[in-house]
């Protein structure tokens, strides 16, 4: 009996599976970014996080040391 995989012996299988999951990465991936207008904390463009203002973020993430002084009055100048 002739498979569509035959002529690539045992390993065709499994480049066809890894072929579908590849492929089903992809469009998971597609959908998430998607959903979440591509930004890395899933939240769209006119969203915030919890209902904070982008001044409260800003806050937050000088608190945790994420950025600098100067950058957090550049944010705080650009907000106002």
């Amino acid at each position: 009996m002739w498979w569509p995989m035959h002529d690539y012996g045992g390993g065709g299988w499994f480049l066809f599976i890894l072929g579908l999951i590849i492929i089903g990465l992809l469009v998971w991936g597609i959908i998430a970014l998607s959903r979440g207008g591509g930004h890395p904390m899933g939240i769209g463009m006119g969203q915030s996080r919890g209902g904070q203002t982008p001044l409260d973020i800003a806050k937050e993430r000088y608190a945790k040391g994420e950025i600098t002084k100067d950058q957090f009055d550049e944010i705080k100048k650009n907000l106002q």
